[in-house]
């Protein structure tokens, strides 16, 4: 028996309290996958019944970027509304951002969106904290009984398909005893919320339409992904992307993540393959040599390729693939993997094999179009799972070893300490700032894989309340990954093999890829503790960790367009990617009163424009300032795109 397919959202939701009772569980996944028109009826419905109880449990759900400030609002404000202006905002959010939920309702994420709810009590009360892995026994568990998310279909004659699209990830976890108890006459639903936009999946993403018991499909309800600005890609990020990427065994595994270092370690990976000789000079001139000396230096192109395992499914991968780097294939069993590897495989053979697995996508909206425009070769390449398949060993772990060969796992981290202990999710005084997620997951399963290991990414430094501050601690009040399963971390100054060191040399590791402004306040602390020899001194070539070598080593190649600020491609107008290195001038300089005295004197309060500035500050509306406050914008602007 098929789904009962609704056109109109009210009645769906009516149709759900009438199959499950008024005590409803909703379990809905992360990112993009939310069916938003459902979920915000069904919520209005409790706010306006508060008879009916309702318990959200998700992850990541998104909140549009907010302008931390008149300029840029004036910048990112039509750039937001031209990718975002069609996006539905998810009312519970809402609620809980206006400090306004109703007692009769509850909303639990296991992640949150990065920084965006530090200074909501109401979201940090109720964050779980759970590994990926553990997140669809916790919703069995706590007896959730309706399920929902978007889904792609496809018409076919008599025949409706349905694909879970993006977010494989907790659902086809949790199915089988879902579907279990439904069968079993519990009280429980399977929603889906049809969306065009939405890539249609193929593999284990496609189910039978008699899993859902309830389809909302109508034009009424369509809505554009969410999909958010890149991010520009500093030098910074180059920096310790290349360093990671002569990490990166040919023949071998990698996990990627999204956001600007994820899409400077794509780009530093196909610059090894398509501009060798070039990258290979950075990543000496970098010292990855004297940086890690007991990690090969690998700086030879991709005659094997990689294989991705991985929860996210980001848009590196397609551009890995498209450099011919992503190309090496993984099988159902053991055996035809390992004749695979060791070239036994015709080519027709080795065509039918994975290049990647992962549990969800999310990503720029080109990203959506290409997966839109999948092939049936594609669609056999790029499959989507279960989380449990791409995050753990445990199930088919004869398989998985045989899969994920030379495992490089690359998370980011917020901090870390000279004993290696790594901070990703939380603050000391316990606020969450998004949550374990995966990382764990990644990490355990590193050390246990034979040459497995996980890379943690962490810039050196950060600005805090305008003053600066170093990512590399003495201490920590909080840990994400103990010291007890350390292994690799990197800073744009370089990579510390942590794994197997006593904390003496731990310590002297971790000191090489700090900034050297913190360097000498942090050895005088370890000394204190007696962790490290009181006649320690760090190596003199150590000593240069400063923005100015990084710029030094690698602003020449950015000037000729080697390391482009947005790699992967811009959501950017020619104008908005001429004003967008002033943009940046500015945001680095509000920590420095001196700086931004000096970019409003280059462009001098009463001072008039060229043509072009003229064109950019019309992109602002700051062309004609209508008021002082005005013109001290125009001015500054005018200064950082004279220096910029």
């Amino acid at each position: 028996m098929g789904p009962h397919v609704h056109r109109d959202v009210e009645e769906c939701v009516s149709a759900v309290l009438s199959q499950v009772g008024k005590d409803i569980i909703l379990g809905i996944p992360v990112a993009i996958g939310k069916p938003n028109h459902f979920v915000n009826a069904l919520f209005a419905r409790a706010v306006q019944d508060r008879s009916i109880t309702l318990k959200i449990f998700t992850g990541l759900s998104f909140v549009k970027p907010s302008p931390k400030n008149e300029l840029e609002r004036r910048f990112a404000g039509p750039v937001i509304d031209r990718l975002l202006g069609r996006f539905p905002d998810l009312a519970y959010v809402d609620a809980v951002r206006r400090k306004e939920l109703p007692q009769n309702i509850e909303v639990h994420e296991f992640f949150l969106q990065a920084g965006k709810f530090l200074n909501f009590p109401t979201a940090q009360q109720s964050y779980t904290s759970l590994n990926y892995t553990q997140v669809a026994r916790h919703m069995l568990a706590v007896g959730v009984n309706v399920i929902a998310q978007l889904v792609s279909k496809r018409d076919e004659g008599s025949e409706v398909r349905y694909s879970l699209g993006g977010n494989t990830d907790t659902t086809l976890d949790i199915l089988p005893e879902f579907l279990k108890r439904r069968d079993s006459g519990r009280r429980v639903a399977m929603v889906g919320q049809v969306n065009g936009a939405l890539p249609f999946m193929e593999g284990d993403a496609e189910v039978q339409a008699n899993v859902f018991d309830h389809i909302l499909d109508s034009p009424a309800y369509e809505f554009p992904l969410f999909a958010p600005p890149r991010e520009p890609v500093a030098l910074n990020n180059y920096a310790a992307a290349l360093h990671i990427a002569a990490t990166i065994k040919d023949g071998g595994t990698i996990q990627l993540g999204i956001g600007a270092f994820s899409d400077a370690l794509t780009h530093a990976l196909i610059l090894r393959q398509a501009r060798n000789d070039r990258f290979a000079d950075m990543v000496l001139a970098l010292g990855a040599g004297r940086l890690h000396p007991m990690l090969a230096v690998e700086t030879k192109p991709f005659v094997r390729g990689v294989y991705g395992a991985t929860e996210l499914f980001a848009e590196g991968y397609l551009a890995l693939y498209r450099a011919g780097i992503l190309k090496r294939r993984a099988f159902e069993d053991v055996d035809t993997q390992t004749r695979a590897d060791a070239g036994l495989l015709s080519p027709e053979e080795y065509a039918k094999g994975a290049l990647i697995h992962a549990g969800f996508f999310f990503g720029a909206k080109s990203f959506y179009d290409a997966l839109r425009l999948f092939t049936e070769e594609d669609q056999r390449s790029f499959r989507m799972t279960a989380i449990s398949f791409v995050n753990q060993l445990y199930g088919s772990e004869a398989l998985k070893r045989a899969q994920r060969q030379h495992a490089r796992f690359v998370n980011s981290a917020i901090m870390a300490t000279l004993l290696g202990d790594v901070i990703s999710d939380q603050l000391e005084d316990g606020r969450v700032i998004s949550g374990v997620g995966g990382q764990n997951n990644f990490v355990t399963q590193a050390h246990e894989l034979e040459d497995g290991r996980v890379i943690i990414e962490l810039p050196a430094t950060r600005m805090q309340r305008a003053r600066l501050r170093s990512n590399i601690r003495w201490t920590y009040g909080h840990t994400t990954i103990p010291r007890h399963l350390r292994d690799i971390i990197v800073t744009e100054y370089g990579a510390a093999d942590l794994r197997g060191l006593s904390d003496r040399d731990a310590i002297a590791a971790m000191l090489n890829i700090a900034d050297s402004r913190f360097q000498q306040s942090l050895l005088k602390k370890a000394k204190a503790a007696g962790k490290i020899k009181r006649q320690y001194e760090i190596p003199a070539t150590f000593r240069e960790n400063t923005p100015e070598r990084i710029e030094e080593v690698l602003g020449p190649a950015r000037k000729e367009g080697l390391l482009p600020i947005f790699p992967l491609g811009a959501d950017f107008t020619e104008e908005e990617l001429a004003l967008l290195p002033a943009m940046m001038r500015v945001k680095d300089a509000q920590s420095s009163p001196l700086t931004l005295l000096r970019l409003l004197l280059a462009g001098k309060l009463w001072s008039s424009s060229s043509e072009q500035e003229r064109i950019l500050l019309r992109r602002l509306d700051l062309e004609k300032p209508r008021s002082f406050r005005e013109r001290l914008y125009a001015a500054v602007m005018r200064g950082a795109l004279r220096l910029a």
